[in-house]
């Protein structure tokens, strides 16, 4: 899982070159793979073995012509509740602004941990006097960084995963399954999550979260506990205002990030739409486990609707993820219902599965035989070699002769294979390619 790190900051303070710097790209965020089309909001990335998530809250007005005060605070809370670590960015150049200490009051009533990076100190090994104006904020040590030049920025990240646990210490703690249920508005989100915890055998107590809505709710069905994270519904850009539709986004990738298994909701009469394939790849790129839910299946007699055709459907539009179950359900009259609990346990296994070495690689060897890897050059790929390193996704690390050598056709065929073999249903699993070189003759 990774640490959610929520930039706050006044406009034109260099958030956006942030971004591009630590995505290592013009755009901050990129992704090839159907269904996945992303606004700049949101990147990961790793620093000392920490798996870190940058997420985008636009720039804070506190004095526009609309709304002034309400709507610095609306941004700046959402921008609070959703993430582990604020990261504060200021301007040197502009020095120490109004709108700076008024954001800074905001923080400091979260108790969240805030980070205060001043950008464009862009002269190397000179740190601009006004710099040291910002200590009034009063968060502690404040760190010069050029976000255009990459100056300064480790030392900022070093200070970030201080104290952070390292990326396998997330999955280890398995005994609470976090599920998050994501989707458009009116999808059904709420009246889901009042059906699960209305089980006779569950056990609800409420985790505090915003004065606004509670976001987490605990609940023990049978012998195993859940941490349900109630999302806000994501809508296109064209339907509602951009600044309101920034921070809602922020709060589903938040949710999306703290979750081991994410419920992508759809409405039964209106799905599956463009949509909702946006919102499954927010959770695709977080390589969370899956499960697409078509809720008000109710209605499904009355409007005629037929389940066959109906998962036609769902495997043409998600093709980009035909690992993920499908369940047919009514948050309304509970159909189903208890279904999701079992379904939920066995994606989370699956993303949790690990393969014995010498195991995995007889299903490497064997699928190398059946079938060599194409050619390039008169070259073949060849696997010397292969292991699970993580879980949560499950990642292989695979030793070869050399990485260009993999067709994308060849490793959508070992993974098919991988697949056949052991049960990862419900989860993306990764495949990290290790060249070894030949020494040995």
């Amino acid at each position: 899982m990774s640490t959610v790190i929520a930039v706050v900051g006044r406009p034109n303070v260099g958030k956006s070159s942030l971004f591009n710097y630590l995505a290592g790209k013009k755009m901050a965020i990129v992704d090839d793979r159907p269904g996945v089309t992303r606004d700049r909001l949101y990147t990961k990335f790793t620093w000392l073995d920490r798996e870190l998530a940058l997420v985008d809250t636009g720039g804070i007005e506190p004095y526009s012509d609309d709304l002034i005060l309400s709507q610095m605070r609306q941004q700046a809370e959402l921008a609070i509740e959703t993430a582990d670590i604020i990261l504060f960015m200021v301007d040197a150049k502009c020095g120490l602004q109004a709108a700076d200490q008024d954001i800074a009051e905001f923080l400091h009533r979260s108790g969240k941990r805030v980070v205060i990076a001043v950008n464009k100190c862009d002269n190397p090994g000179t740190v601009p006097p006004e710099v040291y104006d910002f200590y009034q904020l009063g968060f502690g040590e404040v760190f010069p960084i050029s976000a255009a030049h990459g100056l300064g920025i480790g030392d900022m990240l070093d200070a970030i995963c201080h104290d952070l646990p390292l990326a396998d210490e997330f999955a280890a703690d398995s005994e609470v399954i976090k599920v998050a249920l994501i989707g458009k508005p009116n999808v059904g989100k709420s009246s889901l999550l009042n059906c699960l915890c209305g089980e006779k055998r569950a056990i609800v107590s409420d985790i505090a979260g915003t004065t606004r809505d509670a976001l987490e709710t605990s609940v023990k069905y049978g012998d195993q506990e859940y941490l349900f994270i109630d999302t806000a519904g994501m809508r296109r850009k064209s339907k509602i205002d951009d600044a309101i539709e920034r921070y809602s986004v922020v709060r589903a990738v938040s949710g999306i990030e703290k979750a081991d298994v994410c419920l992508i909701m759809m409405d039964a009469l209106s799905g599956p739409l463009e949509q909702d394939t946006k919102i499954a790849g927010l959770a695709l790129e977080a390589g969370k486990a899956c499960i697409l839910l078509v809720n008000k299946w109710d209605l499904a007699k009355d409007n005629n609707l037929r389940q066959g055709e109906y998962v036609k459907q769902l495997q043409t539009k998600f093709s980009f993820m035909p690992w993920a179950p499908i369940i047919f359900l009514s948050a309304k009259t509970a159909l189903h219902v208890a279904d999701l609990y079992t379904l939920i346990n066995q994606v989370y296994q699956a993303a949790s599965r690990r393969i014995a070495t010498g195991l995995l690689n007889d299903v490497i060897g064997e699928a190398q035989a059946m079938m060599q890897a194409p050619s390039y050059k008169g070259r073949h790929l060849k696997i010397q070699y292969a292991t699970q390193v993580s879980v949560l996704p499950p990642k292989f690390v695979f030793f070869v002769n050399d990485r260009n050598l993999l067709h994308f056709s060849y490793e959508r065929y070992l993974e098919n294979q991988i697949r056949q073999h052991f049960d990862f249903a419900g989860t993306p699993i990764y495949f990290l390619l290790r060249e070894k070189r030949k020494q040995d003759g």
